[in-house]
């Protein structure tokens, strides 16, 4: 027998290598992974936002950016039986600023009023509005207490108070619009 023959019997004999599992399909592994990144997302929400008082908003009386007195309670009776938005931002935020189109639209339907967190006096907060032509109704927080009332520990965050003056909902970071006019709507029905 020559080599070749050899090698030929040889392989017949081999058995044949295992078959490998089959793979699972691709969209299971896509679920699972947006299932983990969705759980993530809910856990790093709960934690940030764990000192965020329960019940009653915390009013607050302050100065606005046009220099008036303003508070949550005069603010909230100017929309009478309204579920409210109150929006923390800061100056020096660029989440923030990127979530400034979505507020205006959100405004637009719903009673929004903003707490400007650390960015200077009555004055600097409205030359930033003025310059990025901003038409908000913003309460001046410059040394941080009134977003350490609501327990935030950064901006921007989102607080719906519902027309009874419960705290419903609070979201840190970027939120979209539909989900923030979501939970306004919800607040407003079932207030």
């Amino acid at each position: 027998m020559d080599r070749r023959t050899m090698t030929r019997m040889m392989d017949d004999t081999t058995p044949p290598p295992p078959a490998s599992a089959p793979k699972p399909p691709r969209w299971r592994r896509w679920a699972v992974e947006m299932g983990i990144f969705v759980t993530i997302f809910v856990a790093v929400q709960a934690w940030m936002t764990r000192d965020v008082p329960a019940g009653p908003a915390p009013d607050f009386a302050t100065v606005a950016a046009d220099g008036g007195p303003l508070s949550l309670a005069a603010w909230r009776a100017a929309h009478p039986g309204q579920a409210v938005g109150v929006y923390f931002w800061a100056d020096w935020c660029p989440i923030c600023t990127a979530q400034q189109g979505t507020i205006d639209g959100v405004q637009a339907d719903h009673p929004v009023l903003t707490v400007a967190m650390q960015s200077g006096g009555a004055a600097a907060v409205a030359k930033v509005l003025a310059d990025r032509a901003l038409d908000w109704s913003t309460a001046i927080d410059a040394d941080g207490r009134i977003a350490q009332s609501y327990g935030l520990r950064g901006v921007p965050a989102f607080v719906i108070v519902d027309a009874a003056g419960e705290i419903r909902s609070v979201s840190l970071g970027y939120t979209i619009g539909w989900g923030l006019r979501a939970r306004l709507w919800w607040a407003g029905l079932s207030s």
